[in-house]
């Protein structure tokens, strides 16, 4: 019996998660798409890769887009349980598809920023190249995109900040200086 109850429940959270959703599509097209923080947001969604696409190390493209890749699933992982915990919020919805999300900032910022770190300077020292990228990552980028309202931390210290993109950035270090690559070929 307590199944069903609780799926019945669920069902009427998804419905009323339909109805959220509906009200963020209308926001954002009646109030935020006129504005010039959504056109910013939207160019932060198709920019990077476009600079990233025409600086990249060529040689080094497949090692840097899983280097991208994982930073894009450490990054939705970690902001999907700290938006769950109310931890953070982005007032500034830029696809309602997922009105959560700040996906300029998963799915292009985060990844190519990583990419262009994991990229310059390749002898640099990784722990000194991580902290250096993780400062600006937290207390330049987090702190702009709080003062333009794209991100509300509440009560969260941006030293967290920190060391999140310094766990993304040398989990993406790690998976990319991986030696054991090998072609999929019989030879």
């Amino acid at each position: 019996m307590a199944f069903e109850k609780g799926l019945d429940q669920s069902e009427k959270a998804y419905n009323e998660l339909t109805d959220i959703s509906s009200l963020f599509a209308k926001i954002v097209s009646e109030e935020f798409v006129s504005t010039w923080q959504w056109w910013l947001g939207f160019a932060l969604f198709i920019i990077p890769w476009i600079v990233w696409f025409a600086f990249r190390k060529k040689d080094s493209t497949g090692r840097l887009l899983l280097g991208g890749l994982m930073t894009i699933i450490m990054s939705l992982t970690i902001d999907l349980a700290a938006l769950s915990l109310g931890l953070w919020s982005y007032p500034m919805v830029i696809i309602p598809l997922a009105p959560f999300l700040f996906l300029p900032y998963h799915f292009s910022l985060a990844p190519v920023a990583v990419m262009f770190a994991l990229q310059i300077k390749p002898n640099m020292n990784p722990l000194l190249k991580g902290v250096i990228f993780s400062s600006i990552a937290a207390f330049g980028g987090m702190n702009f995109f709080d003062a333009i309202d794209f991100y509300n931390p509440k009560n969260w210290s941006t030293l967290y900040d920190f060391i999140i993109f310094l766990t993304i950035y040398f989990t993406a270090y790690w998976l990319t200086k991986i030696k054991s690559y090998r072609s999929f070929d019989n030879g």
